[in-house]
């Protein structure tokens, strides 16, 4: 079976893996959810990669991302000797911070992480930008893949036009309520 969604005047096209009705559903769900996360943060190339350590310390590591599929998976190269791979190995939650200030549009991902060393999907990821921290290239020993895997996620975007933010301020002291800044949703995955 194939769904059709249609996002911001963009139709896209998956073929589900469920089938039955319920996980299909279910899939559809996740498959929306997916593509909210991955709208939002395009043209965010890195996000702060938190990690925690096995004293309960937090690492955090800028990281360059890659284009969230509709598995919703969060892929980044790491070094396999680095810390956040340690910690990852050790304690596999973490959480990832996007942030875009000149749209005023920050996302937060909880997730569970792994580490990941498939050579071809190394190969078939691998763009010359990566090459300034892996001189060696796709076939580095010490190269694998931060599989990330989301399970909520909550975004914070900022209208960033003043007129828009004064229209939204009148219309909430009108009706009475409070202002809020934007949109703010958080979804589960």
């Amino acid at each position: 079976m194939w769904f059709y969604l249609n996002i911001e005047n963009a139709t896209y096209m998956t073929e589900l893996k469920s089938t039955t009705l319920p996980e299909q559903l279910a899939e559809i769900e996740f498959i929306k959810k997916a593509r909210i996360l991955s709208e939002k943060a395009e043209g965010i190339d890195i996000a702060m990669l938190n990690t925690m350590d096995m004293n309960g310390e937090y690492h955090g590591s800028p990281m360059y991302t890659f284009k969230i599929e509709d598995d919703g998976i969060i892929w980044m190269f790491a070094s396999k000797d680095s810390t956040k791979v340690s910690n990852i190995q050790n304690v596999p939650s973490v959480v990832l911070n996007y942030s875009d200030p000149a749209k005023h549009l920050y996302i937060t991902v909880n997730a569970t992480a792994s580490v990941f060393n498939d050579r071809q999907k190394i190969r078939d990821m691998w763009s010359s930008r990566y090459n300034e921290w892996f001189p060696y290239g796709a076939e580095d020993e010490n190269l694998c893949l931060v599989k990330i895997l989301p399970h909520s996620f909550e975004y914070w975007d900022s209208p960033d036009l003043l007129v828009s933010q004064l229209i939204s301020l009148a219309k909430n002291a009108l009706k009475g309520n409070p202002y809020v800044e934007g949109e703010n949703e958080k979804l589960d995955m």
